[in-house]
């Protein structure tokens, strides 16, 4: 029977950890397979957020699992407990394939598991991940990253994507779908898809570029370069460079492209434009090179995003057309008195 383990700490919080737990605690329906053989590893008793959780052994227990999973920390401020660490180290020495959930990526990144390796965590906190840790090849753009015995996810419906992932690996596409069918979330969503997240410029007091970003954010519509931006910062294009991965994570061109891509999300979601004026808006020119970068980057068209996320936004000129109507029934507009 395959063995996951779960590696525990003060510390944790629950979502990722109970939802990995039903995930991999339960075989759907139909399976033929030997199912996993789930144990909670930690020293002592574990908080995870307002829960009191009683581990099944100890950490020294990692080592003989073949799958460890490292939930998300509660504060990426404070360094991963050692033991903890050392723990999860030794069990990837001793062949284990090591996954971390969300903010647990800084577990694998202090033990040096993602030293040259591409990786992710949720949106929020990967230009931490990066400036932490410099070796870390750090994608803040994904749902999850598999890189064979070490795999990360970012935050909480992406970490029960690369559960489902596992799954996949481990049973095939019809076991996956299956399990997916009992927790009744989508069967595959690929790691390469993007969080659908509106990323906030970060936020640096005295760091070198810290003023630039917010500079640069209100004028997406402009053809800048990283020659303009370095101009900016008076420094030099290189110099810009460093100090950027740094902050962000990334590059100075991919952040541009990436804020040009959050603003027609959201220009998609709360406007009628179409999409040719968007892309002049964001800064890509042509509604073809708009749709080029929005799909390779986001993992859908705009018309699709649209579709899935647009609120009921009012039009902003009525004459345009006729009010919408609902499906089978009478114009939409505001409710009857009284209710």
């Amino acid at each position: 029977m395959p063995s996951i383990a779960f590696a525990l700490t003060d510390g944790m919080l629950h979502f990722e950890l109970a939802a990995a737990c039903e995930v991999f605690g339960t075989a759907p329906p139909g399976t033929a397979a030997p199912w996993y053989d789930i144990a909670l590893c930690g020293s002592g008793t574990v908080r995870a957020g307002r829960f009191l959780l009683e581990p099944d052994h100890g950490l020294d227990r990692l080592t003989s699992a073949g799958t460890v999973v490292v939930p998300a920390l509660a504060d990426v401020d404070e360094r991963p407990p050692a033991v903890l660490v050392d723990a999860v180290c030794a069990a990837h020495r001793a062949g284990a394939r090591v996954v971390s959930l969300c903010t647990g990526a800084f577990v694998l990144a202090e033990a040096g598991l993602l030293d040259g390796l591409r990786a992710t965590t949720h949106w929020a906190h990967t230009g931490e991940l990066a400036s932490r840790y410099p070796r870390v090849e750090v994608d803040p753009a994904v749902l999850y990253v598999d890189n064979g015995r070490v795999l990360t996810s970012a935050g909480k419906a992406a970490a029960v994507d690369l559960c489902l992932h596992l799954i996949r690996v481990d049973h095939g596409s019809a076991v996956a779908n299956a399990a997916a069918r009992r927790l009744v979330v989508p069967p595959h969503r690929p790691g390469g898809q993007a969080q659908f997240v509106a990323a906030p410029v970060p936020v640096r007091d005295g760091h070198p570029v810290a003023d630039l970003l917010p500079w640069a954010a209100e004028r997406l519509e402009l053809p800048l370069t990283v020659e303009d931006l370095a101009r900016r910062a008076n420094m030099s294009s290189r110099n810009l460079a460093r100090h950027f991965r740094s902050l962000t994570g990334t590059t100075p061109l991919r952040w541009l492209l990436e804020q040009r891509i959050r603003r027609a999300q959201e220009l998609l979601e709360t406007t009628d434009d179409g999409v040719e004026p968007i892309a002049a808006a964001v800064g890509m020119g042509t509604a073809a090179t708009l749709r080029r970068h929005f799909h390779r980057t986001v993992g859908v068209p705009p018309d699709a995003y649209r579709r899935a996320f647009r609120g009921r936004v009012p039009r902003r000129d009525r004459r345009e057309g006729p009010a919408p109507t609902c499906p089978n029934g009478p114009p939409a507009g505001p409710p009857p008195p009284g209710r």
